[in-house]
Protein backbone atom coordinates (compact mmCIF):
# COMPACT_ATOMS: atom_id res chain seq x y z
CA UNK A 1 0.00 0.00 0.00
CA UNK A 2 1.27 3.49 -0.87
CA UNK A 3 2.71 5.35 2.12
CA UNK A 4 1.06 8.65 3.09
CA UNK A 5 2.38 11.50 5.19
CA UNK A 6 1.33 15.06 6.01
CA UNK A 7 3.75 17.88 5.24
CA UNK A 8 4.97 19.42 8.51
CA UNK A 9 6.47 22.66 7.11
CA UNK A 10 10.00 21.22 6.87
CA UNK A 11 11.86 19.10 4.31
CA UNK A 12 9.97 15.82 4.00
CA UNK A 13 12.33 13.06 5.09
CA UNK A 14 9.96 10.46 3.65
CA UNK A 15 9.75 12.30 0.33
CA UNK A 16 13.50 12.68 0.14
CA UNK A 17 14.09 9.01 0.90
CA UNK A 18 11.61 7.93 -1.78
CA UNK A 19 13.15 10.17 -4.45
CA UNK A 20 16.65 8.96 -3.57
CA UNK A 21 15.68 5.42 -4.51
CA UNK A 22 16.18 4.36 -8.15
CA UNK A 23 12.89 4.88 -9.98
CA UNK A 24 11.31 6.62 -6.99
CA UNK A 25 8.04 8.50 -7.63
CA UNK A 26 6.00 10.59 -5.20
CA UNK A 27 2.99 12.91 -5.12
CA UNK A 28 3.71 16.33 -3.61
CA UNK A 29 1.59 19.45 -2.93
CA UNK A 30 2.27 22.74 -4.75
CA UNK A 31 0.69 26.19 -4.82
CA UNK A 32 -1.88 25.01 -7.36
CA UNK A 33 -2.53 21.40 -6.42
CA UNK A 34 -0.68 18.11 -6.46
CA UNK A 35 2.08 16.93 -8.78
CA UNK A 36 3.93 13.69 -9.50
CA UNK A 37 7.70 13.91 -9.00
CA UNK A 38 10.49 11.73 -10.38
CA UNK A 39 14.27 12.09 -10.69
CA UNK A 40 15.41 9.51 -13.26
CA UNK A 41 14.37 7.63 -16.40
CA UNK A 42 12.74 4.77 -14.51
CA UNK A 43 10.78 7.24 -12.40
CA UNK A 44 9.73 9.17 -15.50
CA UNK A 45 8.41 5.98 -17.08
CA UNK A 46 6.41 5.28 -13.93
CA UNK A 47 5.13 8.87 -13.90
CA UNK A 48 3.86 8.66 -17.48
CA UNK A 49 2.28 5.28 -16.83
CA UNK A 50 0.53 6.44 -13.66
CA UNK A 51 -0.85 9.53 -15.35
CA UNK A 52 -1.48 7.92 -18.75
CA UNK A 53 -0.08 11.15 -20.14
CA UNK A 54 0.59 12.00 -23.78
CA UNK A 55 4.27 12.49 -24.57
CA UNK A 56 3.96 15.52 -26.84
CA UNK A 57 4.05 18.19 -24.11
CA UNK A 58 7.25 19.89 -22.92
CA UNK A 59 8.78 18.26 -19.88
CA UNK A 60 8.67 20.15 -16.59
CA UNK A 61 11.89 20.67 -14.64
CA UNK A 62 11.50 22.00 -11.10
CA UNK A 63 14.23 24.42 -10.02
CA UNK A 64 14.79 24.93 -6.31
CA UNK A 65 17.17 27.85 -6.78
CA UNK A 66 18.13 30.48 -9.32
CA UNK A 67 21.58 28.88 -9.40
CA UNK A 68 20.04 25.63 -10.60
CA UNK A 69 18.02 27.44 -13.25
CA UNK A 70 21.13 29.23 -14.53
CA UNK A 71 23.05 25.95 -14.63
CA UNK A 72 20.42 24.13 -16.71
CA UNK A 73 18.61 26.54 -19.03
CA UNK A 74 19.68 28.84 -21.83
CA UNK A 75 18.64 32.40 -21.02
CA UNK A 76 19.52 35.91 -22.16
CA UNK A 77 19.86 38.75 -19.63
CA UNK A 78 16.27 39.91 -20.15
CA UNK A 79 14.83 36.45 -19.50
CA UNK A 80 17.04 35.93 -16.46
CA UNK A 81 15.92 39.30 -15.05
CA UNK A 82 12.30 38.29 -15.70
CA UNK A 83 12.78 35.10 -13.70
CA UNK A 84 14.59 36.96 -10.92
CA UNK A 85 11.63 39.31 -10.44
CA UNK A 86 9.33 36.33 -9.94
CA UNK A 87 11.80 34.62 -7.63
CA UNK A 88 12.06 37.72 -5.45
CA UNK A 89 8.26 38.14 -5.38
CA UNK A 90 7.63 34.41 -4.71
CA UNK A 91 5.51 34.02 -7.87
CA UNK A 92 5.07 30.66 -9.56
CA UNK A 93 6.47 30.84 -13.10
CA UNK A 94 7.31 28.35 -15.82
CA UNK A 95 9.05 29.24 -19.08
CA UNK A 96 9.79 27.08 -22.12
CA UNK A 97 13.55 27.30 -22.67
CA UNK A 98 16.30 25.38 -24.45
CA UNK A 99 18.82 23.46 -22.38
CA UNK A 100 22.35 24.72 -21.94
CA UNK A 101 24.65 22.57 -24.07
CA UNK A 102 26.85 21.62 -21.11
CA UNK A 103 23.85 20.71 -18.94
CA UNK A 104 22.34 18.57 -21.69
CA UNK A 105 25.66 16.83 -22.30
CA UNK A 106 25.95 16.05 -18.58
CA UNK A 107 22.60 14.26 -18.42
CA UNK A 108 22.80 10.51 -17.80
CA UNK A 109 22.53 8.73 -21.15
CA UNK A 110 19.57 6.62 -20.10
CA UNK A 111 16.97 7.92 -22.52
CA UNK A 112 15.41 10.36 -20.06
CA UNK A 113 15.76 13.24 -22.51
CA UNK A 114 12.83 12.02 -24.64
CA UNK A 115 10.59 12.10 -21.56
CA UNK A 116 11.72 15.45 -20.14
CA UNK A 117 12.00 17.48 -23.35
CA UNK A 118 9.77 18.08 -26.35
CA UNK A 119 10.81 17.33 -29.91
CA UNK A 120 12.67 20.65 -30.12
CA UNK A 121 14.84 19.84 -27.10
CA UNK A 122 13.11 22.35 -24.82
CA UNK A 123 11.60 21.96 -21.36
CA UNK A 124 9.47 24.08 -19.05
CA UNK A 125 11.71 25.31 -16.21
CA UNK A 126 9.57 26.16 -13.17
CA UNK A 127 10.38 28.21 -10.06
CA UNK A 128 8.51 29.08 -6.86
CA UNK A 129 6.05 26.22 -7.27
CA UNK A 130 5.42 25.71 -3.56
CA UNK A 131 7.46 25.22 -0.41
CA UNK A 132 7.01 21.43 0.07
CA UNK A 133 8.43 20.67 -3.37
CA UNK A 134 10.91 23.55 -3.38
CA UNK A 135 12.53 22.09 -0.27
CA UNK A 136 13.00 18.74 -2.02
CA UNK A 137 14.25 20.26 -5.28
CA UNK A 138 16.73 22.57 -3.55
CA UNK A 139 18.12 19.80 -1.36
CA UNK A 140 18.50 17.21 -4.12
CA UNK A 141 20.21 19.68 -6.47
CA UNK A 142 22.52 21.12 -3.81
CA UNK A 143 23.58 17.81 -2.26
CA UNK A 144 23.40 15.34 -5.16
CA UNK A 145 23.10 17.34 -8.37
CA UNK A 146 19.74 15.66 -9.04
CA UNK A 147 16.82 17.45 -10.63
CA UNK A 148 13.11 16.78 -10.25
CA UNK A 149 10.78 16.25 -13.22
CA UNK A 150 7.06 16.69 -12.70
CA UNK A 151 3.51 16.49 -14.05
CA UNK A 152 0.20 17.35 -12.41
CA UNK A 153 -1.07 14.48 -10.25
CA UNK A 154 -4.41 13.76 -11.83
CA UNK A 155 -5.75 11.79 -14.77
CA UNK A 156 -4.57 13.66 -17.88
CA UNK A 157 -6.93 16.51 -18.68
CA UNK A 158 -8.62 16.50 -15.27
CA UNK A 159 -7.76 18.66 -12.28
CA UNK A 160 -7.23 17.43 -8.73
CA UNK A 161 -8.87 20.60 -7.27
CA UNK A 162 -6.08 20.90 -4.72
CA UNK A 163 -7.44 17.89 -2.86
CA UNK A 164 -5.34 14.81 -2.27
CA UNK A 165 -8.34 12.61 -3.05
CA UNK A 166 -8.48 14.30 -6.46
CA UNK A 167 -5.31 12.60 -7.65
CA UNK A 168 -7.37 9.49 -8.38
CA UNK A 169 -6.97 5.86 -7.40
CA UNK A 170 -4.64 4.97 -10.26
CA UNK A 171 -2.00 7.56 -9.39
CA UNK A 172 -2.38 6.97 -5.66
CA UNK A 173 -1.70 3.26 -6.16
CA UNK A 174 1.27 3.65 -8.50
CA UNK A 175 3.53 6.02 -6.53
CA UNK A 176 5.74 5.26 -3.54
CA UNK A 177 4.55 8.11 -1.31
CA UNK A 178 1.80 10.72 -1.16
CA UNK A 179 2.62 13.91 0.76
CA UNK A 180 -0.70 15.48 1.78
CA UNK A 181 -1.17 19.20 2.47
CA UNK A 182 -4.63 20.28 1.35
CA UNK A 183 -4.37 23.08 3.91
CA UNK A 184 -1.22 24.46 2.25
CA UNK A 185 -2.78 24.43 -1.22
CA UNK A 186 -5.91 26.21 0.06
CA UNK A 187 -3.81 28.86 1.82
CA UNK A 188 -2.31 30.12 -1.47
CA UNK A 189 -5.66 31.34 -2.85
CA UNK A 190 -7.64 31.99 0.34
CA UNK A 191 -10.25 34.10 -1.45
CA UNK A 192 -11.06 31.32 -3.92
CA UNK A 193 -13.17 28.20 -3.63
CA UNK A 194 -12.24 24.71 -4.80
CA UNK A 195 -14.27 25.46 -7.94
CA UNK A 196 -12.82 28.90 -8.71
CA UNK A 197 -9.14 28.72 -7.81
CA UNK A 198 -6.41 28.25 -10.41
CA UNK A 199 -5.20 24.68 -10.74
CA UNK A 200 -2.13 25.48 -12.81
CA UNK A 201 0.69 27.95 -13.12
CA UNK A 202 1.35 30.40 -15.94
CA UNK A 203 3.58 29.13 -18.73
CA UNK A 204 5.52 31.48 -21.04
CA UNK A 205 7.31 30.34 -24.17
CA UNK A 206 10.71 31.98 -24.56
CA UNK A 207 11.55 30.12 -27.78
CA UNK A 208 10.60 30.31 -31.45
CA UNK A 209 8.81 27.52 -33.34
CA UNK A 210 12.10 25.64 -33.73
CA UNK A 211 13.05 25.86 -30.06
CA UNK A 212 15.64 28.64 -30.37
CA UNK A 213 15.74 31.33 -27.69
CA UNK A 214 13.88 34.55 -28.52
CA UNK A 215 16.22 37.51 -29.11
CA UNK A 216 16.87 40.27 -26.63
CA UNK A 217 14.69 43.30 -27.32
CA UNK A 218 16.99 45.93 -25.77
CA UNK A 219 14.19 48.45 -25.59
CA UNK A 220 13.27 48.11 -29.26
CA UNK A 221 9.68 47.64 -30.41
CA UNK A 222 8.04 44.92 -32.50
CA UNK A 223 10.92 42.48 -32.06
CA UNK A 224 9.96 39.02 -33.31
CA UNK A 225 9.90 36.25 -32.25
CA UNK A 226 8.88 37.38 -28.77
CA UNK A 227 7.77 35.86 -25.44
CA UNK A 228 4.34 34.20 -25.65
CA UNK A 229 2.02 33.40 -22.76
CA UNK A 230 0.86 29.88 -23.66
CA UNK A 231 -1.00 29.01 -20.46
CA UNK A 232 -2.88 31.19 -18.00
CA UNK A 233 -2.92 30.36 -14.31
CA UNK A 234 -2.07 31.55 -10.82
CA UNK A 235 -0.90 35.20 -10.71
CA UNK A 236 -1.47 35.74 -14.45
CA UNK A 237 -2.17 39.43 -13.80
CA UNK A 238 1.14 40.01 -11.99
CA UNK A 239 3.09 37.99 -14.53
CA UNK A 240 1.66 39.96 -17.47
CA UNK A 241 2.64 43.17 -15.68
CA UNK A 242 6.21 41.91 -15.35
CA UNK A 243 6.14 40.97 -19.05
CA UNK A 244 5.02 44.50 -19.90
CA UNK A 245 7.77 45.93 -17.70
CA UNK A 246 10.51 43.78 -19.25
CA UNK A 247 9.50 43.38 -22.90
CA UNK A 248 7.98 45.92 -25.29
CA UNK A 249 6.62 43.06 -27.38
CA UNK A 250 5.00 39.85 -26.11
CA UNK A 251 1.99 37.80 -27.07
CA UNK A 252 -0.89 35.81 -25.57
CA UNK A 253 -1.78 32.45 -27.08
CA UNK A 254 -3.34 30.27 -24.39
CA UNK A 255 -3.18 26.59 -25.32
CA UNK A 256 -0.29 26.69 -27.81
CA UNK A 257 1.85 24.32 -25.75
CA UNK A 258 0.27 21.24 -27.28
Amino acid sequence: MTQRTHWNQTLSAEGLAALQQPGGVIVCPTKVGYIIMATDKAGLERKFDAKERKRNKPGVVLCGSMEQLRALAQMNPEIEAFYQKHWDADILLGCILPWRADAKAALPQDGRDELMMDGRGTSCFVIKFGVPGEQLAEHLWRTEGKMIYASSANPSGKGNRGKVEGIGERIASKVDLVIEADDYVASIQPDKTVETRYEQGVMVSMVDKNGALVPEQKGERSVQPCPVVIRKGLDIDRIMMYLADGFNTWDYRHGEYY
